[in-house]
């Protein structure tokens, strides 16, 4: 849906938003998506459905709390927001859509995930943040090729020992969690290449020099004695850091996945002239 059909929807009562919705719904999207966001959903239009092909599927900032077993029809998902809804548990079906690479769950109320999330082999993204958990789902760590994890904003205290099978994992978001030590089995992940753990409460930081791959840190607000020690060329945001290119974090966070640019060359300063001659 564009800017100007989500303009209209504000508009239009509750109780017919739903309808409005489907009527938009007639044909295929050639695009292969279907963004619902901030619709005012209540119940997930069966319309949908039919659209086997479907490839991406936004559902975000609505008021739903259930899928139909029917979304299992969408075979090609690939994409899939249900982030900012009411969900307390992820619904089944959801862990029938195999093809999924993105799962947006965020700013829910979940309090764990179902073991079958571990039959999603393909997912790379799994974004948890801002829900109920006072720990990190086990079936998270049979995610095999996991490479971005987003689970932020929760209880978290500790991290299982298990984490350390995702070997395809390079980011881990964790900000604004209660942990009171910096978590151990990331120290055995030397493949990480983005530690954030602002906004927690972690006090001592264990040097993590030896993570070769690591490429950004961020520890910020946290009441900490020191800073990490990191290998040459890693960046630091927060306190202590000898040197801190990106201090404000959400601004680390949005270029973090993005692949280091090269320092641009400098252009050679010319040489002084040479001194006159006496003629």
């Amino acid at each position: 849906m564009g800017n100007t059909i989500r303009a209209l929807v504000a508009f239009i009562p509750a109780d017919r938003c739903q309808n409005y919705v489907v009527r938009d719904l007639r044909e295929m999207p050639l695009d292969k998506m279907v963004d619902l966001s901030g619709s005012q959903l209540r119940r997930f239009p069966l319309h949908v459905c039919s659209f086997r092909e479907l490839v991406k599927l936004y559902l975000s900032d609505n008021h739903l709390d259930s899928l139909p077993p029917e979304l299992g029809q969408l075979q090609n998902l690939q994409i899939l927001a249900l982030d900012f809804n009411n969900f307390k548990a992820l619904p089944q079906v959801v862990c029938t859509l195999k093809q999924l690479c993105i799962l947006y769950l965020g700013n829910n109320k979940l309090c764990d995930l179902p073991s079958e999330l571990s039959l999603l082999q393909n997912l790379r993204t799994l974004w948890i943040e801002a829900n109920c958990l006072t720990q990190l789902p086990e079936v998270v760590c049979e995610l095999s090729l996991l490479k971005t994890l987003h689970a932020g904003s929760n209880a978290l205290r500790l991290l299982p020992g298990q984490l350390q099978r995702l070997q395809e994992l390079r980011t881990i978001w964790l900000s604004g969690n209660r942990l009171t030590d910096f978590p151990a089995v990331l120290l055995h992940m030397p493949f990480l290449e983005v530690i954030d753990v602002d906004q927690n409460s972690i006090r001592y930081f264990p040097s993590l020099a030896h993570l070769s791959s690591l490429k950004l840190v961020i520890y910020d607000h946290n009441p900490c004695r020191n800073a990490p020690k990191v290998a040459k060329g890693v960046r630091r945001v927060g306190r202590w850091a000898e040197e801190t290119p990106e201090p404000d974090p959400r601004k680390a966070r949005r270029y973090a996945l993005v692949r280091e640019e090269s320092q641009e060359l400098q252009a050679p300063v010319p040489p002084p002239p040479p001194p006159p001659t006496n003629s």
